[in-house]
């Protein structure tokens, strides 16, 4: 693809203004998107758009396929007939310059549980479209949906902290607990519903404006996460999640003992049995989000830095060669 020159704005949704406490992808995003169309500008640039975990980090999210649940806009959520006046009325006085994330957390979790509520009691013509959109990204979806609703369980602990068989992946466990959190886990499929949905209304009407969304992808997913929960055999942990190797950069003029990032590492060589598959969809569901992609440390698709799992520092880490152009030559 060549690209023409021209000028943008890097703008994580959250930091936009709002009353939520936190920016979202409702009215704010619509005017902020007419701001870069009157100024010319033909570029929205984002931070990655997955529900952060601990430490509220975009670059250590739950999922990479997922979208956050804090970008979902409650007066959206309110045309669309899930959320009654009543349920906005009483809004928390929020800090208007700094996100207090325990707080909105709760705050639009609640918000959100009311609006699936309302969809239990009556879907307002949406039934069709949710169970599209379920079937559609079942891929990574179910797994997901499982996921948040057993760490729930959990109380929000790590994933290598719950029943055995459920860490295994074991099938009866996967049964069992489907079978236990039918609620659960369907109210984390409409909340995903709710974003994509809304997110595809906001980049149309980007689009429309003349302007494109550069998205950003991290090279390596987060230790506690779906993905890595779902497929364990791809990345370097053992069955019950034990960390073999994780990732980093060696000791240069900033850091003698380099940067322990920890995020597991792949293995590519399982990876490239059925072509890259995990990677080819990881991309095709960026590219339905975004039109184009920024990969954060594409160096790491070249060579990359290998660190001992129990190591306390990165001074003992490697160089390993990557697949580079064969991965995307797939």
């Amino acid at each position: 693809m060549k690209f023409e020159r021209s000028a943008g704005i890097l703008l994580h949704p959250t930091s936009l203004p709002g009353k939520f406490g936190i920016g979202d992808i409702g009215k704010e995003a619509y005017n902020f998107v007419d701001f870069l169309d009157h100024s010319g500008q033909k570029l929205w640039q984002v931070f990655p758009l997955g529900p952060t975990g601990y430490g509220d980090s975009p670059y250590q999210c739950f999922s990479a396929f997922a979208g956050n649940p804090l970008l979902v806009s409650p007066e959206k959520l309110q045309e669309d007939g899930f959320l009654i006046q009543a349920d906005l009325r009483h809004i928390p006085k929020f800090d208007p310059s700094t996100i207090d994330f325990g707080e909105i957390i709760e705050y639009k979790k609640s918000l959100l549980k009311k609006a699936y509520n309302h969809f239990k009691e009556n879907s307002n013509g949406f039934e069709k479209q949710f169970d599209k959109f379920c079937n559609s990204h079942k891929d990574w979806l179910d797994d997901f949906a499982l996921f948040m609703a057993a760490k729930e369980h959990h109380g929000g602990g790590l994933w290598t902290w719950w029943d055995k068989d459920l860490v295994l992946r074991k099938e009866t466990a996967l049964k069992k607990w489907r079978e236990k959190l039918p609620d659960e886990i369907r109210y984390h499929k409409f909340v995903q519903f709710q974003f994509f949905k809304q997110w595809k209304e906001l980049k149309d009407y980007t689009n429309k404006k003349g302007i494109k969304i550069i998205g950003d992808m991290p090279i390596f997913i987060a230790y506690d996460s779906a993905d890595l929960w779902a497929n364990k055999h791809l990345f370097t942990v053992d069955e019950k999640g034990k960390l073999l190797t994780v990732a980093g950069v060696p000791p240069d003029y900033f850091s003698k003992t380099g940067q322990l990032w920890g995020n597991p590492l792949y293995k590519w060589k399982e990876m490239e049995k059925d072509d890259f598959r995990w990677w080819r969809k990881r991309f095709s569901s960026l590219l339905q989000v975004v039109d184009i992609v920024r990969i954060d440390h594409f160096r790491g698709f070249e060579a990359y830095w290998e660190i001992p799992g129990d190591a306390p520092t990165a001074v003992k880490g490697k160089w390993v060669k990557a697949p580079g152009e064969k991965l995307f030559n797939t």
